[in-house]
């Protein structure tokens, strides 16, 4: 017997409750010419501000594209290849953390979910000052995706 995919499109509760039980995605910027740079990342989801956040370095190929062209999408496989779950919008970038501790170096902390936060943050908040990491803030617009059942 053949089955017969039926694709579903997801519900909005459904793509953030996907978007919120994945850590990796791939983000998508546009390079100059206008093709997608696609990169794997980390990220953590807040449903409610419908922001993705990511932890990279100021000099990253992916922080130029977007300082010159903010859109940006983020797709997250679901348990299935057939699923999917895709937030698009407009990226910020935050200044570089430079002082241990300050509202960047905060909020590169809290990317990192609490059961794998560093034992010593101060020397992680140092850390990050050195790399010259920023956050990008992924504020999604639209979310869309969808599951594939299969009829049998």
């Amino acid at each position: 017997m053949t089955q017969t995919p039926t694709a579903r499109a997801l519900s909005d509760e459904a793509l953030s409750a996907l978007l919120a039980k994945q850590r990796f995605g791939t983000l998508a910027t546009a390079k100059r010419s206008g093709h997608p740079h696609l990169t794997t990342m980390v990220y953590q989801w807040d449903p409610e501000s419908r922001t993705a956040r990511f932890s990279t370095t100021a000099d990253r190929v992916k922080v130029q594209h977007l300082r010159r062209d903010p859109r940006v999408a983020l797709h997250v496989a679901g348990e299935d290849v057939w699923s999917f779950a895709v937030a698009e919008g407009e990226a910020e970038i935050s200044e570089i953390t430079t002082v241990p501790g300050d509202a960047v170096g905060r909020e590169l902390l809290a990317i990192i979910p609490e059961s794998d936060r560093p034992e010593d943050e101060q020397a992680f908040l140092e850390q990050q000052v050195a790399e010259r990491r920023v956050v990008i803030r992924l504020k999604a617009r639209r979310l869309y995706g969808t599951a594939v059942e299969f009829d049998g």
